[in-house]
């Protein structure tokens, strides 16, 4: 089931939210640094024991201070054109945090919009990749997107 929600991805209350992370799990702008102030002080030294975490993969630590029990850190592409194998990783980073969600029981997940920040990734594609590696799993799928553009753009990329 897959549903798109206007919305601070830091107060979905599910099994886990994806954090947009770096590679090395530290604090950040843009979702990773919401994520990061929400979780409270014990969110660094948990990243730290799973750091580092390469792009297109996913690791997890507990939620601490945000209503999600878990977080699923996931590191997309830096968009650099599409010819460096941009996409495959995009969808990689998708689909293992999926795993990652399915191998600790997990049922509902929160996602945002992955490299489409900072990372430069075009939303339209992103969106797109997105979409189509979320229906691919079972899990209950909410992309929670900060802007209405952000929104409007993955609920019509399906």
């Amino acid at each position: 089931m897959l549903h798109f929600v206007l919305g601070d991805i830091t107060t979905f209350d599910g099994d886990a939210i994806v954090n947009a992370a770096n590679e090395s799990l530290s604090d950040g702008s843009g979702v990773n640094g919401a994520i990061h102030r929400a979780a409270g002080p014990q969110l660094p030294a948990a990243c730290r024991e799973v750091a580092p975490c390469p792009t297109g993969q996913a690791r997890i630590t507990p939620g601490f201070d945000l209503p999600a029990r878990y977080i699923i850190h996931t590191v997309g592409p830096v968009w650099h054109g599409g010819g460096q194998g941009e996409p495959e990783l995009l969808a990689s980073a998708y689909r293992s945090s999926l795993a990652v969600a399915a191998d600790n029981g997990l049922r509902t997940v929160a996602f945002p919009a992955i490299s489409c920040g900072i990372f430069g990734y075009p939303v339209e594609q992103a969106a797109r990749i997105a979409v189509r590696t979320m229906r691919e799993t079972d899990l209950e799928v909410t992309f929670v997107l900060f802007s209405p553009e952000l929104l409007e753009v993955f609920r019509t990329a399906g």
